[in-house]
């Protein structure tokens, strides 16, 4: 049987200037669908995983295009609940060289952001569950979200559900403080962590040395550290994080750390030229969940999960439109680039 992969979060619609130019200049925008851990599922039906993703979208065109940009490519919308009054929009500005991007909201009282517990039932939704994936934005959205999320988890764990985290702080939902009470408390139900130095610092009040990634510098004896405190006090059976080296808006570099309880061990790292970072670090928590519940080890599960998401830079949208084989490819040594025929 295959394995069955559940998500839970905000699927929104994106409005992007056109190519490069700034909000003012714009007299357009492009239209597509994306969300954390809607990204998440669409990465895991790509890979050929059962992937769920529970959501609450209102039931007219809008919300009707949102559940048809997940069903065409390949994820079960069953567990949307329909109805509430609007989809939450974000409004994206793509940065370039040393100019970075830049994203505005408009998703405050969502139909998500407004939904109640009894809209799903969640001893359904992880009957014969194998992962449940969510993230910090998730209970950010609101109080509700944030109850909504609790008894996800709640049930996921009464099924014996692996469930993995991607930290993810957004300040301009909610603050520090705000996001240490609501997510030290359900980090009880995790056991995958995903989160970059900030996350660690804003969510959960570790910080990681003299790590100063905005001059492109990582200090890797600072993450070892708090990985250590964060397994020893929430008891994770894996840590990890992304180590984004942001040489200016169009350059990075790209790998990713993990932590088992016993060794650190550090992914090949890749340059990537950007062409769309939005859904970087949810293209990895898809191909790292991807590889470990069909039972790759951690090493492993890390290289195809940083390959994924360097892969992901390169595509526009949100989605990460990639297969197997093609991280694979990647992760096994080929970054050439050469032309398919």
């Amino acid at each position: 049987m295959n394995k069955k992969v559940v998500t839970m979060g905000e699927i929104m619609l994106r409005l992007s200037t056109p190519g490069y130019e700034r909000f003012i200049q714009s007299d357009s925008f492009d239209v597509i669908y994306g969300g954390g851990e809607a990204n998440v599922a669409v990465s895991c039906a790509n890979y050929g995983l059962d992937a769920y993703f529970v959501s609450k979208l209102p039931k007219n065109p809008i919300g009707d295009a949102a559940v048809n940009s997940l069903q065409r490519f390949g994820v079960n919308n069953d567990y949307v609940a329909r109805g509430g009054e609007r989809v939450g929009i974000y409004f994206l500005e793509t940065g370039a060289s040393m100019r970075p991007s830049k994203v505005v909201y408009d998703r405050a009282h969502s139909a998500i952001a407004e939904a109640d517990v009894e809209d799903f039932d969640f001893d359904a939704i992880f009957k014969e569950a194998d992962w449940f994936h969510f993230s910090g934005i998730t209970p950010a959205i609101s109080d509700k979200a944030a109850v909504l999320t609790e008894e996800a988890l709640k049930a996921a764990k009464r099924h014996g559900v692996t469930v993995s985290v991607d930290l993810n702080y957004r300040k301009k939902l909610w603050t520090p403080e705000k996001a240490k009470e609501i997510m030290t408390n359900l980090m009880q139900y995790v056991d995958v962590c995903i989160g970059n130095e900030e996350d660690a610092e804003k969510v959960l009040g570790f910080k990681p040395g003299e790590t100063d990634v905005t001059k492109g510098e990582l200090e890797l004896d600072g993450y070892k550290d708090i990985f250590k405190q964060m397994k020893d006090q929430f008891n994770f059976k894996y840590v990890v994080t992304t180590l984004r080296e942001s040489y200016s808006a169009s350059d990075n570099g790209w790998s990713a750390l993990i932590y088992d309880g016993n060794e650190f061990y550090r992914s090949k790292k890749y340059d990537i030229r950007i062409v769309d970072r939005v859904g970087g670090g949810d293209s990895f928590a898809g191909g790292l969940i991807y590889s470990l519940v069909t039972g790759k080890d951690y090493k492993g599960a890390l290289e195809f999960a940083v390959a994924a998401s360097a892969l992901k830079h390169t595509i526009p949208g949100d989605f990460n439109h990639v297969t197997v084989d093609e991280v694979e490819t990647l992760a096994n040594g080929d970054a050439s680039g050469r032309v398919q025929r």
